[in-house]
Protein backbone atom coordinates (compact mmCIF):
# COMPACT_ATOMS: atom_id res chain seq x y z
CA UNK A 1 0.00 0.00 0.00
CA UNK A 2 2.78 2.10 0.87
CA UNK A 3 4.32 1.67 -2.40
CA UNK A 4 1.51 2.51 -4.55
CA UNK A 5 0.51 5.84 -2.76
CA UNK A 6 4.56 6.46 -3.76
CA UNK A 7 3.90 5.57 -7.16
CA UNK A 8 1.41 7.57 -7.43
CA UNK A 9 2.52 10.90 -5.81
CA UNK A 10 5.63 10.70 -7.96
CA UNK A 11 3.40 10.39 -10.91
CA UNK A 12 1.41 13.58 -9.83
CA UNK A 13 4.85 15.20 -9.27
CA UNK A 14 6.23 14.14 -12.75
CA UNK A 15 2.92 15.29 -14.06
CA UNK A 16 3.00 19.02 -11.88
CA UNK A 17 6.76 19.26 -13.48
CA UNK A 18 5.32 19.54 -17.25
CA UNK A 19 1.88 21.56 -16.13
CA UNK A 20 0.59 23.98 -14.02
CA UNK A 21 -0.59 22.32 -10.60
CA UNK A 22 -3.31 25.42 -10.41
CA UNK A 23 -3.70 28.52 -11.63
CA UNK A 24 -0.89 30.35 -10.05
CA UNK A 25 0.97 27.70 -9.47
CA UNK A 26 4.84 26.77 -10.42
CA UNK A 27 5.93 23.15 -9.29
CA UNK A 28 9.76 23.33 -8.98
CA UNK A 29 12.02 19.78 -8.13
CA UNK A 30 15.29 19.54 -7.17
CA UNK A 31 17.76 16.41 -5.42
CA UNK A 32 20.32 14.75 -4.70
CA UNK A 33 21.41 11.47 -4.23
CA UNK A 34 24.91 9.52 -3.18
CA UNK A 35 26.40 5.74 -3.25
CA UNK A 36 29.17 4.66 -1.29
CA UNK A 37 30.84 1.64 -0.37
CA UNK A 38 31.92 2.29 3.34
CA UNK A 39 34.75 -0.03 4.54
CA UNK A 40 35.12 1.04 8.92
CA UNK A 41 37.18 -1.29 10.79
CA UNK A 42 37.30 -1.50 14.53
CA UNK A 43 33.74 0.27 15.07
CA UNK A 44 33.52 1.63 18.31
CA UNK A 45 37.98 0.51 18.66
CA UNK A 46 36.57 -2.98 19.67
CA UNK A 47 34.56 -4.02 16.18
CA UNK A 48 31.80 -4.67 18.36
CA UNK A 49 28.54 -2.21 19.30
CA UNK A 50 28.83 -0.06 22.49
CA UNK A 51 28.39 -2.46 24.95
CA UNK A 52 30.11 -5.07 23.43
CA UNK A 53 26.96 -7.50 22.76
CA UNK A 54 27.10 -7.01 18.80
CA UNK A 55 30.27 -8.12 16.01
CA UNK A 56 30.28 -5.23 13.34
CA UNK A 57 30.16 -5.59 9.88
CA UNK A 58 33.41 -4.07 8.59
CA UNK A 59 32.03 -3.55 4.82
CA UNK A 60 28.49 -1.61 3.51
CA UNK A 61 27.13 -0.08 0.25
CA UNK A 62 24.89 3.01 1.48
CA UNK A 63 21.99 4.38 -1.34
CA UNK A 64 20.58 7.94 -0.76
CA UNK A 65 17.90 9.48 -2.74
CA UNK A 66 16.67 12.86 -1.98
CA UNK A 67 13.67 15.00 -3.68
CA UNK A 68 12.80 18.69 -2.90
CA UNK A 69 9.32 19.70 -4.42
CA UNK A 70 8.30 23.30 -4.02
CA UNK A 71 4.86 24.00 -4.86
CA UNK A 72 5.10 27.93 -5.41
CA UNK A 73 2.15 30.03 -5.65
CA UNK A 74 3.76 33.09 -6.04
CA UNK A 75 7.34 34.94 -4.53
CA UNK A 76 5.70 35.11 -1.04
CA UNK A 77 3.99 31.51 -0.56
CA UNK A 78 5.39 27.89 -1.36
CA UNK A 79 4.80 24.56 0.03
CA UNK A 80 8.03 22.37 0.48
CA UNK A 81 7.27 18.55 0.07
CA UNK A 82 10.99 16.41 0.67
CA UNK A 83 10.96 12.47 -0.22
CA UNK A 84 13.91 10.44 1.17
CA UNK A 85 15.16 7.03 0.65
CA UNK A 86 17.91 5.51 2.43
CA UNK A 87 19.48 2.01 3.26
CA UNK A 88 22.21 -0.51 2.55
CA UNK A 89 22.00 -2.63 -0.30
CA UNK A 90 20.58 -5.45 0.97
CA UNK A 91 18.34 -4.24 2.89
CA UNK A 92 14.68 -2.56 2.99
CA UNK A 93 14.18 -1.08 -0.27
CA UNK A 94 17.56 -2.51 -1.79
CA UNK A 95 16.65 -5.92 -1.14
CA UNK A 96 16.59 -8.23 -4.09
CA UNK A 97 13.58 -9.08 -5.34
CA UNK A 98 11.39 -8.57 -2.07
CA UNK A 99 11.93 -4.56 -1.50
CA UNK A 100 10.52 -3.22 1.80
CA UNK A 101 8.58 0.05 0.96
CA UNK A 102 10.83 2.91 3.09
CA UNK A 103 10.44 5.98 1.22
CA UNK A 104 10.33 8.78 4.29
CA UNK A 105 8.95 12.29 4.31
CA UNK A 106 11.67 14.48 5.78
CA UNK A 107 10.44 17.96 4.77
CA UNK A 108 6.52 19.50 4.52
CA UNK A 109 6.00 22.72 5.38
CA UNK A 110 4.74 25.69 4.57
CA UNK A 111 6.33 28.89 3.83
CA UNK A 112 5.05 32.24 3.35
CA UNK A 113 5.55 36.10 4.27
CA UNK A 114 3.09 38.44 5.57
CA UNK A 115 1.57 40.71 3.42
CA UNK A 116 3.32 44.17 2.64
CA UNK A 117 6.22 43.11 5.31
CA UNK A 118 9.41 40.57 5.03
CA UNK A 119 8.70 38.46 7.76
CA UNK A 120 8.91 34.93 6.72
CA UNK A 121 7.08 32.62 8.37
CA UNK A 122 7.59 28.46 8.01
CA UNK A 123 5.12 25.86 9.56
CA UNK A 124 5.65 22.29 9.19
CA UNK A 125 8.22 19.86 9.35
CA UNK A 126 11.62 22.04 8.81
CA UNK A 127 15.18 22.06 8.89
CA UNK A 128 16.01 23.93 11.99
CA UNK A 129 19.41 24.70 13.04
CA UNK A 130 20.02 26.78 16.20
CA UNK A 131 23.13 29.22 15.91
CA UNK A 132 26.75 28.49 16.26
CA UNK A 133 29.64 29.64 14.56
CA UNK A 134 29.67 28.74 11.03
CA UNK A 135 33.20 26.98 10.98
CA UNK A 136 32.02 24.58 13.29
CA UNK A 137 29.65 23.49 10.78
CA UNK A 138 26.03 22.88 12.57
CA UNK A 139 24.46 23.13 16.06
CA UNK A 140 25.81 21.65 19.33
CA UNK A 141 22.30 21.66 21.12
CA UNK A 142 20.16 21.15 17.90
CA UNK A 143 20.62 20.88 14.09
CA UNK A 144 17.72 18.28 12.08
CA UNK A 145 14.46 18.75 11.18
CA UNK A 146 11.91 19.20 13.33
CA UNK A 147 7.91 19.75 13.22
CA UNK A 148 7.35 23.19 14.32
CA UNK A 149 6.76 27.14 13.59
CA UNK A 150 9.34 29.44 13.24
CA UNK A 151 9.28 33.62 12.17
CA UNK A 152 11.84 35.48 10.71
CA UNK A 153 11.53 39.52 11.34
CA UNK A 154 14.28 41.61 9.54
CA UNK A 155 14.10 44.73 12.01
CA UNK A 156 17.18 46.99 10.46
CA UNK A 157 17.88 45.54 6.99
CA UNK A 158 21.48 43.66 7.22
CA UNK A 159 21.90 44.45 10.63
CA UNK A 160 19.21 43.42 13.01
CA UNK A 161 16.47 40.90 13.06
CA UNK A 162 14.50 38.25 15.24
CA UNK A 163 14.08 34.53 14.85
CA UNK A 164 11.88 32.89 17.20
CA UNK A 165 9.76 29.43 16.78
CA UNK A 166 7.80 26.92 18.29
CA UNK A 167 8.98 22.69 17.81
CA UNK A 168 7.37 19.86 19.04
CA UNK A 169 9.70 17.01 19.22
CA UNK A 170 8.04 14.21 21.08
CA UNK A 171 4.21 13.68 21.56
CA UNK A 172 3.69 9.66 22.89
CA UNK A 173 0.13 9.72 23.53
CA UNK A 174 -1.10 11.78 20.78
CA UNK A 175 -4.63 12.83 21.16
CA UNK A 176 -5.26 10.63 24.54
CA UNK A 177 -3.85 9.44 27.58
CA UNK A 178 -3.56 6.10 27.91
CA UNK A 179 -5.21 6.66 31.47
CA UNK A 180 -8.12 9.86 32.51
CA UNK A 181 -5.07 11.05 34.33
CA UNK A 182 -3.36 13.93 32.40
CA UNK A 183 0.07 12.95 31.49
CA UNK A 184 3.24 14.95 30.21
CA UNK A 185 3.81 12.90 27.33
CA UNK A 186 5.47 16.12 24.99
CA UNK A 187 8.60 17.66 24.92
CA UNK A 188 8.12 21.17 23.44
CA UNK A 189 10.97 23.60 22.63
CA UNK A 190 10.88 27.40 22.48
CA UNK A 191 13.32 29.54 20.86
CA UNK A 192 15.04 32.89 20.18
CA UNK A 193 17.61 34.39 18.29
CA UNK A 194 18.55 38.01 18.05
CA UNK A 195 21.19 37.99 14.97
CA UNK A 196 22.98 41.09 15.22
CA UNK A 197 25.02 42.30 12.13
CA UNK A 198 27.70 45.11 11.34
CA UNK A 199 30.51 45.69 10.00
CA UNK A 200 33.54 43.11 10.55
CA UNK A 201 31.32 41.65 13.47
CA UNK A 202 27.77 39.50 13.13
CA UNK A 203 26.75 38.45 17.40
CA UNK A 204 23.82 36.34 17.98
CA UNK A 205 22.69 36.05 21.09
CA UNK A 206 19.82 33.22 21.41
CA UNK A 207 18.09 31.29 24.44
CA UNK A 208 16.07 28.01 24.13
CA UNK A 209 13.26 27.23 27.04
CA UNK A 210 12.40 23.45 26.49
CA UNK A 211 9.28 21.40 28.44
CA UNK A 212 10.07 17.88 29.04
CA UNK A 213 7.70 15.36 29.76
CA UNK A 214 8.50 12.74 32.15
CA UNK A 215 6.22 10.13 29.86
CA UNK A 216 7.80 11.27 26.82
CA UNK A 217 9.69 8.79 24.42
CA UNK A 218 12.77 9.98 24.66
CA UNK A 219 14.79 6.82 23.54
CA UNK A 220 14.65 7.67 19.24
CA UNK A 221 18.47 7.77 18.55
CA UNK A 222 19.82 11.35 17.99
CA UNK A 223 22.07 10.55 15.19
CA UNK A 224 21.67 10.39 11.75
CA UNK A 225 23.04 6.60 11.88
CA UNK A 226 22.22 3.11 13.21
CA UNK A 227 21.66 2.76 16.89
CA UNK A 228 24.19 0.55 17.72
CA UNK A 229 27.00 3.56 16.27
CA UNK A 230 24.84 6.51 17.49
CA UNK A 231 23.52 7.88 20.69
CA UNK A 232 19.44 8.36 21.97
CA UNK A 233 18.07 11.39 22.98
CA UNK A 234 17.53 10.44 26.76
CA UNK A 235 21.03 9.74 27.44
CA UNK A 236 21.67 13.69 25.67
CA UNK A 237 19.25 14.96 27.55
CA UNK A 238 18.78 13.38 31.18
CA UNK A 239 21.56 12.31 34.33
CA UNK A 240 22.35 8.53 34.18
CA UNK A 241 20.22 8.35 37.32
CA UNK A 242 16.63 9.78 35.43
CA UNK A 243 17.70 7.69 32.46
CA UNK A 244 17.52 4.59 34.53
CA UNK A 245 14.66 5.42 36.68
CA UNK A 246 12.73 8.20 36.02
CA UNK A 247 9.17 7.13 35.97
CA UNK A 248 10.35 4.49 39.03
CA UNK A 249 8.25 4.44 41.80
CA UNK A 250 10.83 5.32 44.17
CA UNK A 251 14.94 5.66 43.11
CA UNK A 252 18.08 7.58 42.46
CA UNK A 253 16.88 10.53 39.68
CA UNK A 254 13.30 9.84 39.97
CA UNK A 255 11.60 12.51 38.82
CA UNK A 256 8.70 13.85 41.13
CA UNK A 257 7.67 16.46 38.50
CA UNK A 258 5.30 15.53 35.35
CA UNK A 259 7.16 18.19 33.22
CA UNK A 260 10.57 19.76 33.55
CA UNK A 261 11.70 22.67 32.18
CA UNK A 262 15.35 23.21 30.13
CA UNK A 263 16.84 25.73 29.87
CA UNK A 264 19.91 27.39 27.68
CA UNK A 265 21.53 30.32 26.62
CA UNK A 266 24.01 31.29 24.45
CA UNK A 267 25.97 33.39 21.94
CA UNK A 268 27.82 32.79 18.73
CA UNK A 269 30.47 35.42 17.34
CA UNK A 270 32.32 35.59 14.13
CA UNK A 271 34.61 38.57 13.43
CA UNK A 272 36.04 39.69 10.22
CA UNK A 273 37.55 43.11 11.10
CA UNK A 274 41.19 41.57 10.39
CA UNK A 275 40.56 39.76 7.11
CA UNK A 276 41.99 37.95 6.06
CA UNK A 277 41.69 36.45 9.14
CA UNK A 278 38.72 35.89 11.00
CA UNK A 279 37.66 34.26 14.52
CA UNK A 280 35.03 32.26 15.63
CA UNK A 281 33.42 31.45 19.35
CA UNK A 282 30.59 30.53 21.10
CA UNK A 283 29.53 30.06 25.06
CA UNK A 284 26.85 27.93 26.10
CA UNK A 285 25.50 27.21 29.62
CA UNK A 286 22.23 24.33 29.39
CA UNK A 287 20.30 23.09 32.07
CA UNK A 288 16.90 20.84 32.82
CA UNK A 289 15.21 19.17 36.12
CA UNK A 290 16.95 21.84 38.27
CA UNK A 291 13.85 21.36 40.53
CA UNK A 292 13.23 17.62 40.73
CA UNK A 293 15.42 15.67 42.62
CA UNK A 294 19.17 16.72 43.13
CA UNK A 295 20.27 12.98 41.24
CA UNK A 296 17.63 14.33 38.51
CA UNK A 297 19.79 17.90 37.75
CA UNK A 298 22.04 18.46 34.62
CA UNK A 299 23.67 21.26 33.67
CA UNK A 300 26.59 22.75 32.24
CA UNK A 301 29.16 24.93 30.13
CA UNK A 302 30.52 24.40 26.77
CA UNK A 303 32.74 27.03 25.18
CA UNK A 304 34.63 26.84 21.74
CA UNK A 305 37.02 29.30 19.15
CA UNK A 306 38.68 29.14 15.90
CA UNK A 307 40.76 31.06 14.19
CA UNK A 308 41.17 30.82 10.32
CA UNK A 309 42.85 32.30 7.72
CA UNK A 310 41.48 32.47 4.56
CA UNK A 311 44.04 34.76 2.44
CA UNK A 312 46.00 31.51 0.68
CA UNK A 313 44.82 30.43 -2.50
CA UNK A 314 46.05 27.10 -1.98
CA UNK A 315 43.95 26.62 1.30
CA UNK A 316 42.74 27.36 4.42
CA UNK A 317 44.15 26.89 7.67
CA UNK A 318 42.19 26.51 10.55
CA UNK A 319 42.74 26.30 14.37
CA UNK A 320 40.09 24.95 16.88
CA UNK A 321 39.84 24.76 20.92
CA UNK A 322 36.82 23.56 22.39
CA UNK A 323 35.92 23.01 26.30
CA UNK A 324 32.82 21.49 27.99
CA UNK A 325 32.33 20.94 31.84
CA UNK A 326 32.12 17.28 32.68
CA UNK A 327 31.09 14.83 35.60
CA UNK A 328 32.08 15.06 39.34
CA UNK A 329 33.17 12.10 41.14
CA UNK A 330 28.98 11.53 41.79
CA UNK A 331 25.51 10.54 40.25
CA UNK A 332 23.65 11.34 42.97
CA UNK A 333 23.61 15.21 42.54
CA UNK A 334 22.96 15.05 39.04
CA UNK A 335 24.92 15.46 36.46
CA UNK A 336 27.42 17.94 35.35
CA UNK A 337 27.41 17.97 31.75
CA UNK A 338 25.78 20.24 29.46
CA UNK A 339 22.18 18.85 28.24
CA UNK A 340 21.84 18.81 24.50
CA UNK A 341 19.54 17.50 21.82
CA UNK A 342 20.70 16.46 18.19
CA UNK A 343 24.16 17.69 17.57
CA UNK A 344 26.14 18.13 13.84
CA UNK A 345 28.53 20.16 15.72
CA UNK A 346 32.29 19.14 15.09
CA UNK A 347 35.60 21.17 14.48
CA UNK A 348 37.23 21.05 10.55
CA UNK A 349 34.85 17.91 9.57
CA UNK A 350 36.83 15.55 11.77
CA UNK A 351 36.87 12.04 12.01
CA UNK A 352 35.85 12.08 15.19
CA UNK A 353 32.71 14.20 15.11
CA UNK A 354 29.49 13.63 12.94
CA UNK A 355 29.45 17.19 11.84
CA UNK A 356 28.54 17.77 8.26
CA UNK A 357 30.70 14.92 6.59
CA UNK A 358 30.50 14.87 2.70
CA UNK A 359 29.40 11.07 3.01
CA UNK A 360 27.31 11.36 5.83
CA UNK A 361 26.58 7.53 6.75
CA UNK A 362 28.89 5.73 9.44
CA UNK A 363 31.98 8.21 8.88
CA UNK A 364 32.89 9.47 11.79
CA UNK A 365 33.32 7.73 15.34
CA UNK A 366 30.52 9.39 17.41
CA UNK A 367 32.40 10.96 19.94
CA UNK A 368 30.39 12.85 22.48
CA UNK A 369 30.52 16.99 22.32
CA UNK A 370 29.99 17.24 26.24
CA UNK A 371 32.11 16.36 28.80
CA UNK A 372 35.81 17.17 26.61
CA UNK A 373 38.03 19.37 25.49
CA UNK A 374 40.63 19.63 22.92
CA UNK A 375 42.10 21.01 20.23
CA UNK A 376 42.12 20.71 15.93
CA UNK A 377 44.13 21.62 13.48
CA UNK A 378 42.81 21.63 9.50
CA UNK A 379 43.89 22.72 5.98
CA UNK A 380 40.59 23.11 4.29
CA UNK A 381 39.66 24.05 0.54
CA UNK A 382 43.28 22.36 -0.54
CA UNK A 383 43.41 23.45 -4.07
CA UNK A 384 46.58 22.06 -6.28
CA UNK A 385 44.98 20.14 -9.30
CA UNK A 386 41.89 21.64 -10.80
CA UNK A 387 38.48 20.37 -9.84
CA UNK A 388 39.84 18.36 -6.73
CA UNK A 389 39.80 19.73 -3.32
CA UNK A 390 40.85 18.54 -0.06
CA UNK A 391 40.91 18.80 3.47
CA UNK A 392 43.38 17.67 6.00
CA UNK A 393 42.46 17.58 10.03
CA UNK A 394 44.22 16.72 12.98
CA UNK A 395 42.26 16.36 16.68
CA UNK A 396 43.42 15.59 19.89
CA UNK A 397 40.25 15.27 22.64
CA UNK A 398 40.46 14.34 26.65
CA UNK A 399 37.95 13.63 28.93
CA UNK A 400 36.34 15.86 31.09
CA UNK A 401 34.53 13.37 33.43
CA UNK A 402 35.63 11.59 36.42
CA UNK A 403 36.15 7.97 36.54
CA UNK A 404 33.80 7.34 39.69
CA UNK A 405 31.27 8.71 38.06
CA UNK A 406 31.42 6.93 34.79
CA UNK A 407 31.56 3.66 36.90
CA UNK A 408 28.31 4.81 38.88
CA UNK A 409 26.82 5.57 35.63
CA UNK A 410 27.47 1.84 33.76
CA UNK A 411 25.88 -0.07 37.17
CA UNK A 412 22.81 2.44 36.45
CA UNK A 413 22.43 1.68 33.02
CA UNK A 414 25.37 0.20 30.67
CA UNK A 415 24.60 2.16 27.55
CA UNK A 416 24.71 6.19 29.11
CA UNK A 417 28.14 6.35 28.28
CA UNK A 418 29.98 4.14 26.33
CA UNK A 419 34.02 3.41 25.84
CA UNK A 420 35.36 5.51 22.75
CA UNK A 421 32.02 8.12 22.70
CA UNK A 422 32.25 9.18 25.86
CA UNK A 423 35.58 9.79 28.27
CA UNK A 424 36.59 9.60 31.46
CA UNK A 425 39.53 12.60 32.60
CA UNK A 426 42.02 9.38 31.74
CA UNK A 427 41.22 8.87 28.44
CA UNK A 428 42.32 10.40 25.26
CA UNK A 429 41.29 10.61 21.28
CA UNK A 430 43.70 11.45 18.75
CA UNK A 431 42.15 11.75 15.39
CA UNK A 432 43.14 12.02 11.56
CA UNK A 433 41.04 12.40 8.52
CA UNK A 434 41.69 13.13 4.72
CA UNK A 435 38.71 13.97 2.42
CA UNK A 436 38.72 14.56 -1.67
CA UNK A 437 36.27 15.40 -3.68
CA UNK A 438 36.80 15.49 -7.42
CA UNK A 439 34.27 17.23 -9.73
CA UNK A 440 33.36 15.14 -12.46
CA UNK A 441 30.82 17.31 -13.58
CA UNK A 442 29.01 20.49 -12.25
CA UNK A 443 26.56 17.82 -10.64
CA UNK A 444 28.55 15.14 -10.11
CA UNK A 445 31.58 14.66 -7.83
CA UNK A 446 33.59 11.62 -6.74
CA UNK A 447 34.07 12.00 -3.10
CA UNK A 448 37.02 9.96 -1.12
CA UNK A 449 36.92 9.59 2.78
CA UNK A 450 39.62 8.28 5.01
CA UNK A 451 39.91 8.62 8.81
CA UNK A 452 42.14 7.06 11.47
CA UNK A 453 41.34 7.18 15.31
CA UNK A 454 43.75 6.12 18.00
CA UNK A 455 42.13 5.71 21.56
CA UNK A 456 43.66 5.85 25.19
CA UNK A 457 41.12 3.64 27.53
CA UNK A 458 41.16 3.66 31.16
CA UNK A 459 40.63 0.13 32.22
CA UNK A 460 39.59 0.27 35.80
CA UNK A 461 36.61 2.44 34.05
CA UNK A 462 35.53 0.37 31.08
CA UNK A 463 36.26 -2.98 32.44
CA UNK A 464 38.60 -5.48 30.93
CA UNK A 465 36.98 -6.80 28.37
CA UNK A 466 36.47 -3.89 26.69
CA UNK A 467 39.57 -2.45 26.82
CA UNK A 468 41.59 -5.74 26.12
CA UNK A 469 39.62 -5.95 22.53
CA UNK A 470 40.88 -2.30 21.81
CA UNK A 471 44.02 -3.07 22.80
CA UNK A 472 44.28 -6.55 20.45
CA UNK A 473 43.31 -4.20 17.71
CA UNK A 474 45.52 -1.62 18.93
CA UNK A 475 43.35 0.83 20.02
CA UNK A 476 42.96 1.77 16.51
CA UNK A 477 39.79 2.53 14.25
CA UNK A 478 40.12 2.78 10.22
CA UNK A 479 37.56 4.00 7.54
CA UNK A 480 37.63 4.05 4.05
CA UNK A 481 34.57 5.66 1.99
CA UNK A 482 34.47 6.08 -1.21
CA UNK A 483 31.21 7.78 -3.49
CA UNK A 484 29.54 9.20 -5.83
CA UNK A 485 27.53 12.22 -4.75
CA UNK A 486 25.05 13.99 -7.74
CA UNK A 487 22.57 16.83 -7.31
CA UNK A 488 20.00 18.36 -9.59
Amino acid sequence: MKWRLYCIVVFMLSWGVALPAGADTLVKMRGDSFIMGNFYLNHNYTGWNKTGTKTTDTFEIWERFRLRTDFEANKAVYFRLGLRIINTWGQGTFTAANPAAEVLVDLAYLQFRLPDTKVEVTAGLQALDLPQAAIFNGSVLYSDVVAGLTVNAPVVADTFSVMAGFARLFDANRTFDTTTTQKGDEFDAYFLALPITVEGMKATPWGVVAVAGRNATYMYKNTADVSEIGNSFDNALFSAASVANMNAANGLGRWKNAQNPYVWTGASFEVSTLDPIRFYADVIYGEGAMNDSKAAKRHGWMADFAVQYTGWSLATPELYAFWSSGEDNSTRNGSERMPYMRSQWGPGKSFLFESGQELPRDTSTYTSPVGIYGLAVSLGNISVIDKLSNRLTFAYVRGNNSPRAIRAAQLLNASYMTMGHDLSQNDSLTGLNVDSKYELYENLALILQTGWAHGHFQESVWGHRLVSQAESNGNNTWLLALGLSYKF
